[in-house]
């Protein structure tokens, strides 16, 4: 029998070219699936056969026998030359009740289209899925149907360094479209007619300029120029695909600015982002993107939402909101990174208490630490771009921050003590002017926090009834 083949991981995260680094993390299938790296660049394993699948199994000897006992009349056989029909009819079986069987924890994921997740001892999940190739597609969604050899799967692949597969018994590497010369050339290249296999998922327009500039690659050049021709079809895209991109890339990438400046040359910035794209072209401020694309770089691996909230910093807060609302975030999600982008920058460290407790406020409390890792990471942006070292500033203001958090002063209505029930006690009525007295209350103390007393406060509100100042 013909065993099928694992899908390499022959993306940059390998050194290219570097094949003995990839029998390392190929020769022992189960160490291998601990490791993120062993799988393709989509996440998938393609289907091997049942020596293989006995690695990936418990190694009781009661369920190896079951595996070997089964494995021989499911989808591994047919893979290799049956007949279509029975090809189909057997592989969805194997999928919906022999695969989940075999493993002791399984997620039926997209057993229509081949696919089922495993999950493994640390709680990864991995998907095992069938060869597959294209039947039709429109630049959304693609049509696929179970194949029966692995170069079928390969050719639907968008880039050629995606478009290898490593044989794990007989340590042989596939690779018909010359991925590992453009690996190791530093190039990234579509498989087949670079306009042709683009307009079959513009997805693969944003992925290219994703592993561009993760990886350091240079886009070859019939593939630039379709991806430029293709970046009017994106809206096409739903916002959910296209708002999960860009948080790979702020989550993943070590420098998102490469990625970054890839959407905002080929137009594509202007297409999704116009709001971004503006602030890139003011006269007035001809490096507050370059500035913007270096403070993102600042910010760690990890935090998109952070990163995100830095990419949105100095538009405008209704731009902002629009911009988040159209990648469909959720309200808290859009409430969080708007709030972050919008605050301002913290005060002087020579400012007096006052100051910086309305700051707080206005700031929040749960959310001062980000701000201030936002403001540092402007701060070495800015020094590292030849301008005045502000870094020791922003880290003063920080302090003096964290100490007027420390004497824990009222920075909300939520945190006065008094409320609206006092206010019905001394007599009034619910109703807008509820909100306003109350917001004068807070501002009366932030003037001065000792004042945050029942007794205080009643008399304040004393005062604004009869029309007093206080």
């Amino acid at each position: 029998m013909k065993p099928s083949i694992l899908q390499c991981p022959f993306t940059p995260m390998f050194s290219p070219g570097n094949l003995r680094e990839i029998r390392n993390r190929t020769s022992g299938l189960a160490d291998s699936l601990q490791q993120r790296q062993t799988v393709s660049a989509d996440g998938r394993i393609f289907v091997v056969d049942e020596h293989i699948l006995e690695k990936l199994v418990d190694g009781r000897a009661k369920r190896r026998k079951r595996l070997h006992g089964r494995a021989k009349i499911l989808a591994f056989d047919g893979l290799c030359g049956i007949r279509r029909s029975g090809l189909d009819r057997r592989v969805k079986r194997f999928f919906s009740i022999e695969l989940q069987e075999l493993f002791r924890r399984t997620v039926p994921i997209g057993i229509e289209h081949g696919t089922v997740g495993v999950l493994v001892r640390d709680g990864t999940m991995f998907e095992v899925t069938t060869f597959r190739k294209d039947v039709e597609t429109d630049g959304r969604h693609a049509v696929v149907a179970f194949a029966d050899r692995v170069e079928d799967d390969l050719a639907r692949r968008d880039f050629t360094i995606n478009a290898i597969a490593w044989h794990v018994l007989r340590e042989e590497l596939l690779d018909p479209f010359q991925g590992v010369e453009d690996l190791e050339a530093g190039v990234l290249r579509t498989v087949g007619i670079a306009a042709d296999r683009l307009a079959e998922d513009y997805l693969r327009v944003l992925r290219a300029f994703r592993f561009a500039g993760r990886f350091a690659l240079k886009i070859e050049q019939e593939t630039w120029s379709a991806l430029c021709e293709s970046v009017r079809d994106l809206p096409s895209l739903s916002a959910e695909r296209i708002r999960e991109e860009l948080i790979k890339v702020l989550s993943a990438d070590r420098k998102p600015s490469r990625t970054l400046t890839l959407y905002a040359e080929s137009g594509a910035l202007r297409v999704l982002y116009p709001e971004l794209s503006e602030l890139r072209s003011s006269a007035a401020s001809p490096d507050a993107w370059s500035d913007k694309l270096a403070s993102i770089d600042q910010l760690p691996a990890g935090r998109p939402y952070l990163r995100l909230a830095q990419l949105l910093w100095g538009v405008d807060a209704s731009a902002a909101a629009m911009v988040l609302t159209r990648l469909r975030l959720s309200n808290a999600q859009i409430d969080e990174v708007a709030r972050r982008a919008d605050a301002a920058e913290m005060p002087s460290a020579e400012a007096d208490d006052e100051t910086f407790r309305r700051w707080l406020s206005a700031t929040g409390r749960i959310r001062f630490a980000a701000v201030a890792r936002l403001g540092l990471a402007r701060a070495r942006a800015r020094y590292q771009a030849g301008h005045d070292d502000t870094c020791g500033a922003v880290v003063a203001a920080w302090r003096r921050a964290r100490a007027v958090l420390a004497a824990a002063p009222a920075l909300s209505v939520a945190e006065l003590r008094f409320d609206g029930r006092d206010l019905i006690r001394m007599g009034l009525r619910p109703g807008p002017d509820f909100g306003r007295i109350l917001d004068d209350l807070l501002d009366f103390v932030l003037e001065d926090p000792a004042r945050n007393r029942a007794d205080v406060l009643e008399g304040r509100v004393g005062a604004i009834a009869e029309g007093g100042d206080g």
